[in-house]
């Protein structure tokens, strides 16, 4: 019964998310990994160090994490193995790692705000971008949520999943503690160029194959996505998804442009700096709030083929095709 727990993970999730009382009450493990990443980043990155020093101590910093939630999911996966509805308590705890109803959420409420007036859709994506929102016009609100779920769809829902499909509870975890160290430390600027390396590049290996299997979930979630090209969507992908500083960002981002007939990338101000970043796609620039939602139709539709996909490798393997 374990093949059913990827399939079964996405479907409950999708559905019920994480409950906001289970946050209030207990945390969520990406809060839980955050606090450790935190602790040894302010212990062991100090300015004292020379630029190897931290790398080496960046190293040491991610191992800690990757070795605690290596024996606390083994652990309890081990346990779990012992009882009778094992694999389904499993599955439950595999939810967590996952963020489609959490990314569905907070991108419509762009849209919803963005309706009512430009300062409140500057609030609204605050909340899902680290850029400066302040700096954003209208279609630049709409665009900064569009890439974020682009880029989301692959690591927050994708590769979670596929890390879950290879290795069960401890594969999905190590990943997702991985995306969050990369997320807090895997920057380029002084304070973490050296000791948030080997974050950034152990993330960057990790999503490799999942970014290039989003591009082709969101090509096929085009056939099903009214006025979504799957032609222009891998055409774009291919074309224009090495062009982003990342080597995998460019496959979900260029493909959701290239579905949608969208115009996404370009340059993007953080913290006052404005930095000159690629294009992806040649289509549309000026979005705004029904545009979003296009998106998230697409979005909705690319969960629909990698659930189908997810329940046909449970299938196949509960019927003993290998």
């Amino acid at each position: 019964m374990e093949s059913l727990i990827a399939p079964l993970a996405l479907a409950v999730e999708r559905r019920l998310g994480y409950p906001q009382k289970l946050t209030d009450t207990v945390g969520h493990p990406v809060i839980w990994f955050g606090k450790l990443i935190g602790f040894c980043e302010t212990r062991l990155n100090t300015e004292k160090r020379t630029a190897w020093q931290r790398k080496l101590a960046g190293v040491v910093a991610l191992g800690l994490l990757l070795l605690s939630v290596l024996i606390v999911t083994v652990g309890i996966r081990t346990i779990l193995s012992w009882l009778p509805l094992g694999w389904f308590v499993e599955m439950l705890l595999a939810t967590a790692f996952l963020a489609q109803k959490e990314l569905g959420r907070a991108v419509n409420a762009v849209s919803e705000a963005l309706r009512q007036s430009l300062a409140a859709g500057r609030e609204a994506v605050s909340h899902v971008v680290g850029r400066d929102p302040q700096a954003l016009d209208e279609a630049g609100v709409a665009r900064a949520a569009v890439e974020t779920l682009a880029e989301s769809t692959s690591d927050g829902v994708v590769a979670p999943w596929f890390f879950l499909v290879l290795f069960g509870l401890p594969g999905i975890a190590l990943y997702k503690a991985v995306n969050t160290a990369d997320s807090m430390i895997g920057h380029r600027n002084e304070r973490y160029r050296d000791y948030g390396w080997a974050a950034a590049k152990l993330d960057d290996v990790l999503n490799w194959l999942p970014a290039r299997f989003s591009a082709v979930l969101v090509t096929i979630a085009c056939f099903f996505t009214p006025g979504a090209s799957p032609s222009r969507a891998w055409a774009t992908a291919r074309r224009d998804a090495g062009k982003h500083e990342s080597p995998n960002a460019g496959w979900p981002e260029a493909a959701f442009a290239g579905a949608l007939g969208f115009q996404l990338g370009g340059p993007r101000a953080y913290d006052g700096e404005v930095i000159d970043l690629p294009a992806f796609g040649t289509g549309k620039l000026a979005l705004g709030a029904s545009d979003i939602m296009l998106a998230l139709l697409l979005y909705r539709r690319t969960l629909d083929v990698l659930l189908t996909v997810s329940a046909a490798l449970a299938i196949m393997l509960l019927l003993g095709w290998h």
